[in-house]
């Protein structure tokens, strides 16, 4: 009850953004995790093929974020919010129709391209609308990001039963319903001009060399993130020999984000710094891949229903702990980047913050990839778990060295957001 009572006391706008959150990670997560069994099964491409797809799909989303970023501080967010959601649409419905290379590039830009704008557009909103209780308002953001992805591909499972059209059409309705939406309920919020040219801003963000140095650090975080995807479903499968139990991982999570995300941004909220909690969420999140390691020698099959129940325990306790670090550090993380900088270049932040993360992490995850193939050759299975513990422990000092430095916003005597340090 104290999450609905929350919502309700937001404004119309962040309650719009919350559901629309919702939509969209349900509207993802029901297509692209099987985009790649729909591209070499159904369609019989190669692997390579397959791969310059979900690769352009990638490019196009994170090496455009700084676009819709300024996009957004320049234009104004709602309209770069809805625009986002409309390509979207057009990207999802080329799925569903179209079966030749070509229509499938362009599906895979324009659905790139879509999040691109509106994932830093709707942040920057976030941020701008919330004011003092932006903590609050981006841990109800993670909520809905949380069980949309969720309801995804559990949705998506569904679907595919009856063919993989079906997936993309209802992804596809899915953002045409939230792009009406925000066009006729999202309010418009007048864009303030930075007072210099597109390059000076992009100047003015790069040249922070604290925000910078913040966002390299946040790699450990969005790698781990990412492994709730990848390695720790992978362990869960393996632990107990049951493919159904990467779904009890994403249940556990959800269930843990409904009930504790808002009651532990509110108590951590004034006790302490940002800092402080930012860096504790993350060491969490790399200790949270102790128990599934311990676990992870075990190469015989469970011995019966009871033997897998407890085979599984370890990894679903990493898993939980892992959503218990991203949710004591990923609102507070959101909540400081505004504050690097100047209002009028809250998207810019928001949108080099993911361009840096999102190219940092897919390194991280290649990483954790290579380790997880060189484990299984070389038995040494606990590898990728050790390589996801440095990853957290490594950003969790990361960030109190920031601390220390006096370099994060809120900090006594940190430098100024729009100085170059």
């Amino acid at each position: 009850m104290t999450t609905w009572h929350e919502i309700r006391g937001f404004p119309l706008a962040i309650r719009l953004l919350l559901v629309n959150q919702l939509g969209v990670n349900t509207g993802f997560y029901l297509l692209v995790p099987y985009l790649a069994l729909h591209l070499g099964e159904d369609l019989g491409m190669s692997a390579a093929v397959v791969g310059i797809v979900l690769g352009v799909r990638n490019l196009s989303q994170q090496g455009l974020f700084l676009i819709g970023g300024s996009a957004s501080d320049r234009l104004g967010a709602r309209g770069v919010i809805i625009a986002g959601c409309a390509l979207r649409t057009v990207g999802f419905g080329l799925f569903a129709l179209g079966d030749g290379l070509p229509v499938l590039l362009a599906a895979s830009v324009l659905s790139g391209l879509a999040g691109a704008l509106f994932n830093p557009a709707v942040r920057a909103y976030l941020a701008l609308e919330a004011g003092e209780r932006k903590a609050e308002a981006f841990a109800l953001f993670n909520v809905f990001a949380t069980t949309g992805a969720l309801i995804g591909p559990l949705l998506g499972s569904a679907l595919l039963l009856v063919d993989f059209r079906a997936s993309a059409l209802t992804a596809a309705a899915i953002f045409a319903v939230l792009t009406v939406a925000q066009a006729v309920v999202l309010p418009a919020r007048k864009a303030v001009p930075s007072g210099n040219s597109l390059v000076a801003d992009w100047r003015e963000v790069i040249g922070n060399r604290g925000f910078l140095a913040f966002a390299l650090a946040m790699v450990g975080m969005f790698t781990m993130e990412n492994q709730l995807y990848l390695l720790v479903p992978d362990g869960a499968r393996r632990a107990t020999g049951w493919d159904g139990a990467a779904g009890l991982v994403f249940l556990v999570g959800t269930l843990t984000n409904l009930w504790l995300q808002l009651r532990i941004t509110r108590a951590l909220k004034e006790r302490g710094s940002r800092a402080r909690w930012i860096g504790a969420g993350l060491a969490l999140m790399g200790l949270s891949f102790l128990p599934p390691m311990a676990v992870s020698g075990s190469g015989t099959a469970p011995d019966g229903l009871a033997d897998a129940a407890l085979r599984a325990l370890p990894v679903l306790a990493g898993a939980l702990l892992l959503y218990l670090g991203v949710m004591i550090a990923q609102p507070f993380v959101m909540e400081l980047i505004p504050g690097f900088g100047r209002p009028e270049l809250t998207g810019t932040y928001f949108g080099l913050f993911y361009v840096v993360s999102g190219i940092a992490a897919a390194v991280g995850n290649t990483v954790v990839g290579w380790a997880m193939d060189a484990g299984e050759h070389t038995d040494a299975p606990w590898l990728p778990w050790m390589c996801c513990l440095l990853f957290g422990l490594t950003s969790a000092m990361g960030v109190a060295w920031l601390h220390r430095r006096r370099a994060l916003p809120g900090s006594t005597g940190a430098v100024p957001a729009t100085s170059t340090a």
